[in-house]
């Protein structure tokens, strides 16, 4: 079902990212803690995006729930889903020199789909976002209305700016 470069991508996230638990944290606005992603390493890879404004690399993974339902194109996505975006910043590829690699995370951001906790928006998706700072994360300082605001301009295609990127 995944071709051996989803699988080696997974196995990286699962060795690169945090090995132990996520610290418990929280968003200053909507009490989203950075452990509910808990696991997020083995999420699977639904698609890869690069932000030209903040030269940014970013790996988009979605959990079991989110997975079946983009796979299987279904809109709006279930309650329970999570979809969490993984931004790297980028450096010249020392094997490649004509090619950019990621080289070290810069923020860790996610959506939950949860109507009775997170519909304020009429939206029905709680966001979070952590910046790495150092060796530690920290709440965005802001909290969500900056994700509230850019996700609105998806708002027919249920928040989303993410396509599944089939492997085949």
């Amino acid at each position: 079902m995944f071709s051996r470069s989803t699988v080696l991508i997974t196995f990286l996230f699962s060795t690169l990212l945090i090995s132990a638990s996520l610290p418990d944290i929280k968003m200053p606005d909507n009490g989203l803690s950075f452990q509910l992603i808990e696991g997020y390493q083995d999420y699977k890879v639904v698609a890869t995006h690069y932000r030209t404004d903040k030269k940014e690399l970013r790996y988009i993974l979605a959990n079991p729930i989110a997975l079946e339902a983009l796979m299987a194109e279904k809109k709006p996505l279930p309650e329970g889903s999570k979809i969490v975006k993984i931004g790297w910043s980028v450096k010249p590829m020392a094997t490649f020199p004509d090619a950019l690699e990621a080289d070290q995370i810069q923020r860790v951001e996610y959506m939950v789909k949860d109507s009775k906790n997170y519909d304020q928006n009429g939206d029905h998706w709680g966001y979070a976002r952590y910046v790495k700072k150092g060796d530690v994360y920290v709440p965005y300082a802001k909290g969500s209305a900056e994700c509230v605001a850019c996700h609105a301009s998806v708002a027919g295609d249920d928040y989303l700016f993410t396509r599944f990127q089939k492997m085949h």
